[in-house]
């Protein structure tokens, strides 16, 4: 059977979607192709020096997010994925894009949802004196940060942390985390809706 197609979009520094890459082939997927909405993202010099394919749409070049994320849709259809995992992508999706793509798209999120939803999870976090914290994947639906939870790792709040310090504890788990689900996509635990063609 081959491995499941996995397009990845980002934004930044890319450290989650090195993360799926190497551990891919171990996993049973295979990433087919990486859009960013920013050509100078270190993501985007990542994939390259990794020779995955890649596309980069830049959101400045548009007038407003309806053609932008038919340029994204475009972009990622080149890549004939089964799932589309956002990996620090830093725009929001409109509802028709995230209508065409139900089911199969995907994001990681830096807090246990529901709690702390949208930025600054870890200040947040901290800052309501939570005990526990940790990393959320969850399919995307119009309600940001709003869709079903897919799986979540967690981790015990030290005392006297700070936010970089808890942050970069969470990112460690996010690398983690985020492959482990796509493993179970690959292996049909996780049903994807029919394709259409």
């Amino acid at each position: 059977m081959a491995p499941l197609s996995v397009a990845v979009v980002v934004s930044g520094r890319g450290s989650n979607l090195r993360a799926i890459h190497e551990q891919a082939a171990g996993l049973g997927y295979r990433v087919s192709g990486v859009v960013s909405n920013n050509p100078a993202a270190a993501a985007v010099a990542y994939a390259r020096a990794a020779s995955l394919p890649v596309t980069v749409v830049d959101h400045r070049l548009f007038a407003d997010r309806a053609s932008f994320d038919e340029a994204l849709a475009a972009a990622l259809a080149e890549f004939r994925p089964e799932i589309i995992a956002l990996a620090g992508f830093l725009r929001v999706l409109g509802p028709a894009f995230v209508r065409r793509h139900a089911g199969r798209l995907i994001n990681i999120h830096p807090s246990l949802l529901p709690a702390f939803p949208g930025l600054n999870t870890h200040r947040r976090a901290l800052a309501a004196g939570v005990r526990e914290h940790g990393a959320t994947v969850h399919f995307v639906t119009e309600a940001l940060d709003g869709g079903p939870i897919i799986a979540q790792a967690r981790l015990a709040v030290q005392d006297g942390e700070d936010a970089a310090t808890l942050a970069g504890r969470v990112l460690a788990l996010e690398h983690t985390l985020y492959p482990a689900v796509l493993g179970r996509f690959a292996r049909d635990t996780i049903p994807l809706p029919a394709q259409t063609p």
